[in-house]
């Protein structure tokens, strides 16, 4: 393999070329351009592409490796060393929807039960790779193009068919928007409301952290609404003057209630009542695991001409593959569409045909059914070691997604649960955080439980035990 490097010489200058290549190297390495374990090309490559002697490249070479600069591997040529002492990067700056506890695993903690995308347990390696190569083997030269704005049609008639079967949800392809997840979907959505007169937004309290933090930095005023275990309150909704919300009705986050029946029509009489929008997040459609009862259907599909359907595959798949949707009324999604050319022009083609092709050739449910086996079994270990070990806790909601909401009894000082917790390896997330203001709430625990086994409940939570009872 022939390598080549950027290296700049000054024929005219006093400075001999050995020692102009040496300085420009060491330069580049100590700034940090020329990163730890970049291979260089070989003396005789750069050598040519500097026009100069092999000897003038080989003894700059030989001094910078004297010098600690770079290292000479026999056989794999001439490499910066992979030990130069660099400044310490600063933290990881947080996605706009980051709830702020997925994304930062600490190797010291034996058992993290935050929830977030790293609590995925199962990614179908061989049914997706097999999925991407027949769509790139599919894939004419026109279909590597610059995508539609709303998406690749052969997903957007996919996504419909799996919506309609699977959601309830009724829309058409024309209707559907494929997304680099959902935060681009709220983004897009927070940019077109205030054109439809809508400067403030309905948020579920307690709700996601994340969502609540972009709402305000996207401009829009949040306006928390309160929770119980009928879902959001529409009565508190109605006395806001909001004329738009955000709701997740089928598996609140972090509660886990399902919105009411009756809550369901009301929000849709009030959605009516207004003119106003709703923004559905099913954000883990798929994972319900809850015996005897069936997952409610979309809440789009009682009105389809004032709800936005927001879904993804996040909690799915992965969330490192960007993907999610919308499915809204025809001159919303028009809007969305102008909104959109102004950010970017559109979402990876090859990952839309691959899950075209993984939802076209039932890998899509072949995979949740596993998913979803494999959650219950976690969730049953996880309710179960809450149950033995801490009396008065519960696990609260319908068994589905990838988190639990564990109640405290109501004397439960939640921080210095968390804090003993951390102390014992236990890394945790209260449900304080989830509040939009300090001290709502009774105590609680947000648990990720879906990438524990089932001894890893048990001993986890038998740590919780032993900090609460003060061992």
């Amino acid at each position: 393999m022939a390598l080549h490097a950027a290296v700049t010489l000054v024929r005219e200058s006093e400075i001999p070329l050995t020692a102009q290549i040496q300085r420009f190297l060491k330069k580049e390495v100590t700034e940090g351009t020329l990163h730890p374990g970049t291979r260089l090309p070989s003396s005789r490559r750069l050598a040519d592409d500097l026009g100069v002697s092999r000897s003038v490249v080989v003894e700059a070479y030989g001094q910078l490796v004297a010098e600690g600069y770079l290292e000479a591997v026999q056989g794999a040529g001439t490499r910066v060393v992979r030990h130069l002492d660099r400044a310490v990067p600063g933290p990881p700056v947080p996605s706009l929807l980051d709830d702020g506890h997925a994304g930062r695993r600490d190797p010291a903690v034996r058992w993290d039960l935050r929830p977030g995308g790293g609590n995925v347990p199962d990614f179908p390696r061989r049914e997706w790779l097999a999925a991407y190569q027949r769509a790139l083997h599919a894939a004419d030269p026109a279909a590597l193009d610059y995508p539609p704005l709303a998406g690749d049609p052969r997903l957007r008639v996919e996504l419909a068919r799996y919506l309609g079967r699977m959601c309830g949800v009724r829309s058409t392809p024309a209707q559907v928007m494929v997304t680099a997840g959902f935060a681009q979907a709220l983004g897009l959505l927070a940019a077109v409301l205030p054109g439809l007169g809508t400067t403030a937004l309905g948020i579920e309290n307690p709700g996601h952290p994340g969502q609540r933090r972009f709402v305000q930095e996207s401009g829009l005023r949040s306006l928390p609404l309160p929770v119980d275990g009928e879902g959001l309150d529409v009565a508190a909704l109605a006395a806001s003057g909001a004329r738009a919300v955000l709701v997740t009705p089928a598996h609140q986050f972090p509660t886990g209630a399902p919105l009411s029946a009756r809550r369901r029509e009301a929000l849709v009489r009030w959605a009516r009542d207004v003119d106003g929008l709703i923004i559905e997040d099913d954000y883990d459609r798929g994972l319900w695991y809850e015996r005897g009862a069936s997952r409610p259907l979309a809440l789009q599909r009682l009105a389809p001409d004032h709800v936005v359907y927001a879904g993804t595959v996040s909690k799915t798949l992965a969330p490192g593959l960007r993907l999610g949707w919308l499915a809204a009324p025809a001159p919303l999604l028009e809007r969305l569409r102008r909104a959109r050319a102004r950010q970017d022009l559109g979402t990876d083609v090859l990952t839309q045909l691959a899950f075209a092709e993984f939802l076209r050739g039932g890998a899509y449910d072949r995979h949740l059914r596993r998913l979803n086996a494999l959650c219950r079994t976690r969730h049953d270990a996880l309710r179960e070691a809450v149950r033995r070990h801490l009396p008065g806790a519960a696990v609260a909601g319908p068994a589905a997604g990838l988190h639990a909401y564990v109640t405290l009894p109501r004397h439960t000082d939640e921080a210095a649960l968390v804090a003993g917790a951390l102390r014992r390896s236990v890394l945790l997330c209260g449900a304080a955080s989830h509040h939009a203001r300090p001290g709502e709430g009774a105590p609680a625990l947000v648990v990720g439980h879906a990438h524990l086994p089932r001894s890893g409940a048990e001993q986890a939570v038998r740590e919780l035990a032993a900090v609460l009872s003060g061992r």
